[in-house]
């Protein structure tokens, strides 16, 4: 497994410009021009997406940017020691950058060799050799020698990457299961990061080393891309105090329920792993630290992961509920229009009856038409009917975990048979959430503790969430809701233009990120609402779709028509993939072009989706699709003025685009100019 690295990834003593952009981009190209990589600016943008959610500079003057990107043909590492320090995390400057690449669909072995790396960084002798290093051979001579385990750790240190669970005695010749080991404190940690490739393992190896340094006993269970081997029961049952260093959801998380809990963000884990392991050892004295509760959410402070905000964590329990729901609509939203098309909008009066007296062999008056349009209109109708429940029931299961899911279906249910829509579901799953929530705080006896997951926490935040949906809130909510779809009912004219603009703003605001969620939750949500009767929400709908396929095809049309030379040659390689992520409905597409230059694109996507919504709402068009962009053209009334508008929005944007590129002015990105120097170039004397 060698072949990870090799001279030409390996950049000495250069200059990279000022900015970790500009090096990220600098060290994914020598990727891709070592053939290991089909798209330099692809593996940037994956990799800045990684960096966007958490830095990845560390103490000691390193950086540590990765990703799995579907760019990557090879997995991968490129070093580049730099002759200026760049600033990679608040007030930490790094001159060892190490990119990390590996194909999404990297083989175990792989990524455990990755994941072997991340953790030789922990090693100061290993980072030493780095510094010193005279020439990329030598360079590429001690990774390799990481990675055969020249500098393999004693029996009581970390095991290796591949490894998924570890542990570290308090001294080297007592283990868990030696005599003393009573009288040791415990603890077990989980550490996961979003790719599971580095911070994951460094993480859990600073815990160890600082567990060992506390004399303490320490159990680690990986969540990374090389596997994961749950933690031995036994062992989560003698532990004291858990630790979470995780940026994502830690699997299973009821495990742990009732243990002292310390959740941070897995760079806390590295940067910091002392005063973790400090802090548990407190929790675990303290009868009032938080835990985690039978539900398996963290409480009090840990609810909050790395100190988010309750706005912050409102919005990912409504987004989740948002991301689970949309299969139910994708689905049942097709079907309908199916149905439509096959059967006439005529068909959903009697489909119930034509599909329970009739068959195959014994067809209704309207023939093979009706019948088969009515089975479908039953089928996307049930799937529809989930919408509120489904969103309702993930939202509490974002809030509580799985204790959540029932309570909050029932409350979605109920909801439903009140007449609140989908702000029923919202309100009902929130309540239902922080009922399972509270529920899970308690502590009761351990033969209760058993049956509190699944029947008493359910039972009980049902009571409560829909309890107070029918006696108090649903009411005043399904009045709400009702005063919405007749506001919804008057848009015309100038109003109506006016919310599909500002839809189109915020389509074209951040690409898929939390503005743009918010725009499309809104019409998904309200979609079922929709009806031949009531055709305002199916109008949202279009009008969110087509201006969220403008910002790939407008930067297509600069890039591959308008002004080829004003893109770089993987920027016109991106420009020709956006055309068909545009029409696709992925407005992630153009997210390489805004990563590369976000004031100028983004501005120009904003008023490019701002014109194709606009003009959507003023045409009537209509979508009874949540995704699928012109391959849904069935489920879309009005197809031409569809097209219209999104045509209207890729022109807009495009030329204004090219005219901000050509005469507004920008300080000169140094990375653009400074292309990767062959390594010969810029390797020390």
């Amino acid at each position: 497994m060698s072949d990870i690295i090799e001279p030409g990834l390996v950049v000495l003593d250069a200059d990279l410009g000022p900015e970790k952009s500009g090096v990220i981009r600098a060290l994914a190209a020598r990727v891709a021009e070592s053939g290991r990589a089909t798209d330099a600016e692809a593996l940037f943008a994956d990799a800045w997406k990684r960096e966007e959610q958490a830095p990845t500079g560390l103490p000691g003057g390193m950086a540590i940017p990765h990703a799995k990107s579907p760019a990557v043909k090879q997995a991968s590492l490129a070093v580049a020691r730099l002759a200026r320090p760049v600033e990679f995390d608040e007030g930490e400057d790094a001159d060892l950058v190490f990119l990390i690449a590996a194909p999404d669909t990297a083989a175990q072995d792989h990524l455990a060799l990755l994941s072997t790396l991340a953790r030789s960084l922990m090693k100061e002798d290993f980072v030493a050799s780095l510094r010193s290093a005279a020439t990329p051979d030598e360079v590429v001579g001690i990774v390799q020698g990481a990675l055969r385990g020249d500098d393999e750790p004693a029996a009581d240190a970390a095991p290796a990457a591949a490894a998924a669970a570890t542990t570290v005695a308090a001294s080297s010749d007592a283990g868990p299961t030696d005599a003393g080991a009573s009288d040791r404190r415990s603890i077990v940690a989980v550490t996961a990061c979003p790719t599971g490739i580095a911070h994951t393992y460094m993480a859990a190896d600073a815990l160890a080393a600082a567990a060992e340094r506390a004399g303490v006993e320490y159990h680690v269970e990986t969540q990374g891309s090389s596997g994961a081997k749950p933690l031995d029961p036994a062992v989560i049952a003698a532990a004291d105090a858990v630790i979470f260093a995780v940026d994502v959801d830690v699997r299973d998380k009821a495990r742990f329920a009732g243990k002292p809990v310390v959740q941070v963000p897995v760079k806390r884990g590295i940067d910091e792993p002392d005063a973790l392991v400090a802090q548990a050892l407190a929790a675990a004295s303290d009868p009032n630290a938080p835990r985690v509760p039978s539900g398996g959410a963290p409480t009090g402070a840990t609810t909050a992961v790395g100190g988010a905000s309750f706005g912050a964590n409102l919005k990912r329990w409504l987004l989740t509920g948002v991301s689970y729901m949309i299969p139910f609509v994708a689905a049942g939203g097709l079907l309908i229009a199916l149905a439509f098309l096959i059967g006439g909008y005529q068909v959903g009066d009697n489909a119930a009856d034509v599909v329970l007296n009739n068959a195959l062999w014994n067809l209704p008056p309207g023939g093979l038409s009706e019948y088969l349009g009515s089975v479908l209109i039953i089928i996307g109708s049930a799937s529809m009917a989930f919408l509120v429940p489904a969103l309702a029931g993930y939202i509490a299961y974002a809030m509580a975990d799985r204790p959540g899911i029932a309570p909050g279906f029932v409350a979605g249910s109920v909801a439903l048979v009140l007449n609140a829509g989908f702000l029923g579901g919202l309100v009902g799953g929130l309540l239902a959430g922080a009922a399972a929530m509270w529920l899970g705080r308690l502590r009761p006896p351990r033969w209760l503790a058993g049956l509190m997951p699944v029947v008493i926490i359910p039972l009980l935040a049902s009571l409560f969430s829909s309890g107070l949906l029918l006696l108090i809130l649903g009411a005043p909510i399904a009045t709400l809701m009702a005063g919405l779809t007749d506001w919804l009912n008057s848009l015309t004219g100038v109003s109506a233009i006016a919310l599909g603009a500002i839809l189109g703003l915020m389509m074209g605001f951040d690409l898929g990120g939390p503005v743009n969620k918010v725009a499309y939750a809104f019409a998904v949500t309200g979609l079922a609402a929709g009806s031949v009767e009531n055709q305002a929400p199916w109008m949202i709908m279009a009008a969110v779709m087509a201006a969220g396929m403008v910002p790939p095809l407008g930067m297509a049309l600069a890039s591959t028509v308008l002004a080829r030379n004003m893109f770089t040659e993987p920027e016109r390689e991106n420009g020709v993939a956006a055309w068909l992520l545009g029409l696709s409905f992925i407005s992630e597409g153009a997210i390489p072009f805004a990563a590369a230059d976000p004031l100028r694109v983004i501005a120009s996507s904003m008023v490019g989706g701002a014109t194709a919504g606009a003009i959507c709402m003023a045409a009537g068009v209509t979508s009874q699709a949540p995704h699928g962009g012109i391959f849904v053209f069935f489920a879309i009334g009005n197809f031409g003025m569809f097209l219209v508008a999104i045509l209207a929005g890729t022109i807009v944007m495009g030329f204004l685009v090219v005219a901000l590129k050509r005469w507004a002015r920008r300080a000169p990105v140094a990375v653009e100019e400074a292309a990767p120097v062959p390594a010969t170039a810029v390797a020390a004397a």
